[in-house]
């Protein structure tokens, strides 16, 4: 009888409990949260448009000059059929570039793990490579490598290749040392050392790294083909824009534009996605906490 009586009022009672004000306080500023992530952007983006449109009509703006978000849509559909080849072309020189400088990159630092005289010996080429713009190594490519999208390939990635190669070293480097100690005192071998502690501790730094390559890869990539200056089947977004401006068809190099723009959006909201789905589960910048 008087277990009937404490079933039947339990749920009486949890019906009756407070609420916490704090508590509905932090759900709703959670909410606002998640809405304003996506919301604001959109609304900065279509404020931003509106005011462009609305300077390029109330000042009568030539289109020659300055073209409206509407006379940048029309390009990007009346020269879809030429854009699109060209986009292709830019976005398989920036993933070609990419895969090789992250396999190099890795490679390399884990090289350099392995061996602190094969680290001393060779980083500082590495920096130098990095410190000096590619703007200036470019020329010097297209006259000695033969092949037009080898040297496009060549540039991009020697923009891309540093980021990943620094962040992984650093990352190998950054293994807890009284791990490393443990792995040495139960008689690990360097190659199990390195698989199970320090390859996953140089992940999140490798991810990292991977993100900002991303962008300069895409952005070598366009600077190389500026300076390659060639048209023909191979040529990529970077040409469309050179010679929207030597026709000063302006339209066509904002539509040019606004697609390399966009695939740069695309690759980082890839590449974090890939970060966040590897380290969800353990690492501490990705895990989700109630504070």
């Amino acid at each position: 009888m008087t277990a009937n009586l404490d079933t039947t009022a339990s749920p009486n009672a949890e019906a009756a409990a407070p609420v916490d004000p704090a508590e509905l306080r932090k759900a709703r500023r959670e909410r606002i949260d998640r809405t304003a992530r996506w919301l604001l952007p959109v609304v900065v983006m279509v404020a931003t448009i509106a005011l462009w449109q609305w300077y390029v009509v109330a000042f009568k703006v030539p289109h020659y000059i300055l073209p409206g978000p509407d006379r940048v849509v029309q390009a990007l559909i009346a020269d879809w059929s030429m854009l699109w080849p060209a986009l292709l072309i830019t976005i398989a020189i920036t993933l070609g570039a990419l895969i090789i400088a992250t396999i190099g990159g890795v490679g390399l630092a884990v090289l350099f793990a392995q061996s602190k005289w094969v680290e001393m010996s060779f980083f500082p080429y590495a920096v130098i490579l990095q410190v000096t713009p590619v703007i200036v190594i470019a020329p010097l490519i297209f006259i000695y490598v033969p092949s037009k999208i080898a040297g496009l390939l060549i540039c991009a990635w020697i923009v891309a290749f540093f980021p990943i190669l620094s962040n992984t070293t650093l990352g190998l480097n950054s293994a807890d040392h009284n791990l490393r100690n443990l792995f040495q005192l139960y008689g690990a071998t360097r190659w199990q050392t390195l698989r199970y502690l320090r390859l996953p501790a140089a992940l999140p730094y490798f991810l990292g790294g991977l993100k900002i390559a991303g962008g300069l890869s895409l952005i070598g990539a366009i600077v190389a083909e500026f300076v390659a200056g060639t048209g023909g089947l191979g040529s990529g977004l970077a040409f469309k824009i050179l010679e929207a401006s030597y026709r000063l068809n302006i339209p066509r190099m904002f539509a040019a534009i606004l697609l390399i723009s966009v695939t740069g959006i695309i690759i980082f909201a890839s590449l974090s996605v890939l970060s966040h789905l590897l380290l969800r589960h353990w690492h501490e910048s990705a895990i989700k906490r109630d504070s």
